[in-house]
């Protein structure tokens, strides 16, 4: 019975701490691919069984995804779950293990995903519906910001 008599462990972060830095990405993420998928936080909230309150937290990073959750919020979005991840913080402010060689401070400044003009081009780049005016768009969007071809990652247009 001595474990019945133990006291009780909290669950979660204390109801005073700040959200963490990669819950707030998550969110930001999730918020990112529902708006560009033109989805309202009720539609996204009915298509996984929750309320729009629920994602509002999500999005906010107010409360952590569990796996599952997450799983099911990348099918709805149509997104792998790595995107959720993606050019998010080191954990804990640390560098990843096996990298701190070469990881760089993490900048902690606003985050351009999650401006309303990044928003409204990307929305107008896909609006193109000829891939290779897409590609040529691209290509003078580089050009004129001194980008490298090689910074985006994926090249696919």
């Amino acid at each position: 019975m001595a474990a019945l008599d133990a006291p009780k462990r909290p669950r979660g972060r204390p109801r005073n701490d700040e959200p963490s830095p990669l819950d707030v990405h998550i969110g930001g993420r999730i918020r990112l691919r529902r708006t560009l998928l033109g989805y309202s936080q009720a539609k996204l909230a009915t298509a996984i069984g929750l309320t729009f309150q629920q994602i509002q937290k999500y999005e906010h990073g107010s409360n952590r995804i569990g796996a599952s959750r997450l799983h099911q919020l990348s099918r709805v979005l149509e997104v792998p779950v790595d995107f959720f991840f993606e050019d998010a913080p080191p954990a804990d402010g640390l560098p990843a293990a096996g990298l701190a060689e070469e990881a760089e401070p993490y900048d902690s400044g606003p985050d351009p995903m999650q401006r309303r003009e990044t928003l409204e081009l990307i929305r107008a780049y896909y609006r193109v519906e000829d891939q290779a005016t897409r590609r040529r768009v691209l290509d003078l969007l580089k050009a004129m910001s001194g980008a490298r071809s090689d910074e985006s990652g994926n090249d696919e247009g």
